[in-house]
């Protein structure tokens, strides 16, 4: 069997997942009318402690449509070098909704320097976009934030009177480690973006949580984007299962990355300490290619590069985990061989 340990999105919904996907009451969402996706907006509301959620297909949608919700043309957002609003949403808040982007260095630890974040703020001139946003991820990178400098941002935020947004794309991961419920955890965020489809497992699908003023203005840029769906109660049935059984599981992938992280390091790589269900693994430039094609021989399926990354899921369990580290080891032990022939 197959091991992928390219990213918590790879999973597929299991069979109980399926079952509420196939036995899902459904209506058109786009005039409001589906109870499964009205369900799931509820719950996810609920649980964070805000006013109202709207369900989108994507993170990189509901991220898109979050900045703009916040910040008119010509305004600026504040964000991490490293954050995935910034990095890896093909410019989407510049392109489509003309907001500048202020990106700042992340430090180790996946924070911006609060200072930093200051200083960037653009004082009242003509000559400067003005700064309205302040976006935080968590976790990044699979580093988590703490709660304490998570406030510490929020009552920055407010003395600037800034706007504060969150990825919480993984946010449930950062929950289970801080073992701080996630309305705790976010409270005094305006909005928080969840995603449902990497370690909570669905097939697609975010919520995207908030003030009501905010969401209200959120749904005419999701149509605008062209994110409204139809029967969409298909999906949010599998956000509504996977909120239910697969939040308190997220522990298993965080003891088997800690488990992965220990046997690579049995092998000699030098890996990054481990936090959530992510694993960074140095790998010699010259035993890329090599592993990679090694790896996919015997089953293991990775993004191999010289920063490696292993994200474990619901679909690796700790036997997996062992097969994986022997592919590992029978790779650098065959290259030691030749090395000393």
């Amino acid at each position: 069997m197959r091991i992928d340990l390219r990213s918590d999105t790879v999973t597929q919904p299991n069979a109980a997942m399926r079952a509420a996907m196939a036995q899902a009451e459904v209506g058109d969402d786009v005039f409001g009318d589906d109870p499964t996706v009205n369900r799931l907006q509820d719950i996810a509301a609920e649980r964070f402690g805000m006013q109202a959620g709207l369900f989108f297909p994507s993170g990189t949608q509901s991220n898109l449509a979050a900045v703009m919700a916040h910040c008119q043309r010509g305004e600026e957002v504040i964000v991490g070098q490293d954050a995935h609003t910034y990095r890896y949403e093909a410019g989407g808040a510049a392109v489509l909704g003309s907001i500048q982007p202020q990106p700042l260095v992340n430090k180790p630890d996946g924070s911006l320097d609060l200072a930093e974040v200051e200083a960037a703020i653009k004082p009242d001139d003509s000559h400067f976009a003005i700064t309205s946003l302040l976006a935080l991820e968590n976790t990044i990178g699979g580093k988590v934030l703490s709660r304490a400098y998570m406030s510490d941002a929020i009552a920055l935020a407010r003395r600037r009177n800034l706007a504060i947004h969150l990825d919480g794309a993984r946010i449930f991961n950062a929950a289970v480690k801080l073992g701080t419920p996630v309305k705790e955890l976010c409270a005094g965020f305006d909005t928080v973006s969840v995603c449902l489809s990497k370690g909570l497992g669905t097939p697609a699908g975010t919520v995207l949580v908030g003030r009501k003023d905010l969401i209200e203005r959120a749904q005419r840029i999701r149509k605008m984007l062209g994110g409204t769906m139809r029967q969409v109660g298909i999906l949010a049935a599998a956000g509504i299962y996977a909120l239910d059984h697969n939040v308190d599981r997220l522990a298993e992938d965080h003891a088997n990355a800690e488990r992965l992280a220990k046997g690579l390091e049995a092998l000699g790589l030098k890996v990054e300490p481990v936090q959530t269900n992510m694993v960074f693994a140095a790998i010699p430039k010259q035993s890329v290619a090599g592993l990679k094609q090694h790896l996919e021989k015997n089953g293991v399926v990775a993004l191999v590069g010289p920063k490696l990354r292993l994200v474990t899921h619901l679909d690796v369990d700790a036997a997996a985990i062992d097969r994986a580290v022997a592919a590992f080891g029978a790779y650098f032990r065959s290259t030691a061989t030749q090395a000393a022939e």
